[in-house]
This record gives structure tokens, sequence and C-alpha cells, in this order.
């Protein structure tokens, strides 16, 4: 289909056993890990926000103590934990690292999930440089050294990640938006869809799951009538909606979507972004990321839209 790109965000999954409910507990634990440098920090504060208890660099011998089951009066209460664990923590190791994970959700019973931030080597040692931060396995050593050896050290740990987020071009209220569309405490059940548009001059959305090139639609651009205004103004909507081309593409689109949205939702994803991309991020992919979050809503589904280029394509 034409304009139509699909991406993986290299999420693996985790085994069913470590996707069972609270049932038991009502704990849900998140275990935030990942490359140092890649926003640990932030995304705890966000959790925090979000309503997590959050703790990091928690030693993995003392890890089984936060997810006990309450008792007394505070039996039964749900409780959320976001808990920071890396190479900086006390005795960590990969394969340790995973076999308590296996052993919280096997005697504990509590909902656990693994999220794993990246970010590429270039823009870690760029945030190292600009921290003046030294980086933990690279005391005396150059920092891209320590990069390589500790995405060796847990490659292995990343495969088996519920999400994988790359924050080499996110900043931290993108960060927050993400987790919070993965791990709301106060979400509603179910499939969220995130729409976003963006300009291909800024790059491509790295935590996109599909990717849309709308750039063979006419471009409103090359009027000057048009050029000031964006995809949300009427005059820019009715001259991409002309286009010979829109409507067979939006409806080949909505004709894929509709049956694959109820199957992400039965494999148990609970987010999903849609990422729709033109040249300048203001016009035509800010209008069809509208149009598709309508038809989104109109099937029920929970939608956001975020407009990622559009103030900067104005500069």
């Amino acid at each position: 289909m034409n304009g139509l790109t699909t991406t993986s965000n290299d999420s693996s999954e985790m085994p069913d056993r470590l996707r069972r409910t609270a049932a038991a507990t009502g704990q849900r634990v998140l275990l935030i890990t990942g490359m140092s440098g890649a926003g640990k920090t932030s995304a705890l504060k966000a959790f925090e926000d979000l309503g997590y208890e959050a703790i990091d660099n928690v030693p993995l011998s003392l890890l089984s103590r936060l997810v006990l089951p309450r008792k007394g009066k505070d039996a039964g209460i749900e409780r959320s934990i976001a808990i920071g664990i890396d190479v900086r923590t006390r005795d960590f190791g990969v394969e340790p690292f995973i076999r308590e994970v296996d052993r919280l959700v096997a005697e504990r019973g509590a909902e656990v999930k693994l999220v794993f931030l990246d970010c590429d080597d270039e823009a870690l040692c760029q945030r190292y440089t600009v921290t003046r931060h030294r980086h933990p396995l690279a005391l005396d050593r150059p920092v891209s050294d320590g990069i390589v050896r500790e995405r060796r050290l847990i490659f292995s740990l990343r495969g088996r990640a519920d999400i994988v987020i790359d924050t080499t071009a996110l900043g931290p209220g993108e960060l927050k938006r993400i987790l919070e569309g993965h791990f709301g405490l106060d979400a509603e059940p179910g499939l969220a869809v995130f729409v976003g548009s963006f300009s291909f001059r800024f790059g491509l959305p790295r935590e996109a799951d599909l990717v849309l090139d709308v750039r063979f639609l006419a471009n409103p651009h090359y009027d000057p009538n048009l050029r000031p205004l964006t995809g949300r103004d009427d005059p820019v909507a009715a001259f991409v909606a002309k286009d010979d081309g829109f409507e067979p593409f939006f409806e080949s689109l909505t004709g894929l979507l509709g049956p694959l949205l109820p199957r992400y939702a039965a494999e148990g994803k609970s987010y999903l972004t849609i990422a729709v991309g033109c040249t300048g991020g203001r016009h035509r992919s800010v209008f069809v990321a509208e149009k598709l979050a309508a038809w989104l809503q109109g099937q029920g589904q929970q939608v956001r839209v975020h407009h990622r280029d559009l103030e900067r394509s104005n500069r």
C-alpha cells in the first residue's frame, strides 16, 4: 500500500509466566533497567509522578523483600512499585537478575514487567560529556569503552524485556508520555493508541510501532495562502483531502487497522504508537494524524494525539 511502512520497536516478549496478574498480592512491579545514561532516573521520576513507589539501585538480594505480600490492615491493597536496577546495583548480574525476576513471580505472585531503556552510543557519549559524569564501567577509561562493555554485558537482558524504549531523541516529557501510555495506573483496560505526526527532516520517532509516510500527497506548503496554516486548519484539510490518492490510501489504512487492533489487544499489547510523517511535519502528516485519530475514536479506541514537530517546523 502506498505510503505505509511497518517498523518494529525491537521489543521482545517475556515468557508467559512473567505476565501473570497480581491476584495474590495486589502488586504491580516494574523493573527499570538498561544502558547507563539512557534515562533511568527520568523514568523513575515519571513513575513517581504517576503514583508508583519509585526506588533506585536496590541490591538483588533485597529485591524480594520489597515485593512481600502486605499483611494486616494493608492486606489486599493494590501496590505499584517501580524499581531501578542496573550495572551500578550491588551484586548485579544478568543471570541472577533474571532468576530473581522469575522467582518473584513464582513465589510472590506479583505482576512483574521489565522495562529496558536504550540509547545510541553517540548520544550516550554526549550525555556523559555534558554532565561530566563517569561511566560506571569506565572509571579510568574513555566513556566509549564503558558503553561497549556495558552493552555486551546486558545484551541478553534486553531480549527479556516487556518493552524496550529508545531514548536517543526523547526528552523527559516524551519519555513520561510513553511510560504513562504503557503503565498509567488510571488507564482504562484495553489497547491505548497514540497517533503522532512528525517531520522526516528531524528523524523517525523511535518509539513508533507503525510508520506512515504521507509525502505522496499533494503538499500545501507550495500554496502561499496555505503555508502559514497547519493540518488542523480547514483549508489545509480540504486541500489534502481532495488529492485523488488520499481516499484510497485512507480506506486501505483503516481496512488494515480494523482487524489488527483487536489482535494486538488479544496478544496483551497495551499501547500502540502510530507515527505519520511528511516533509515538514506541519500540513499533510498533521491532517492525516488528526483524521486517523478521529476514525479510531469512532471505533471505540482510546486515542491520544501529539504533533511532534508542528512548532519546530515553523521556526
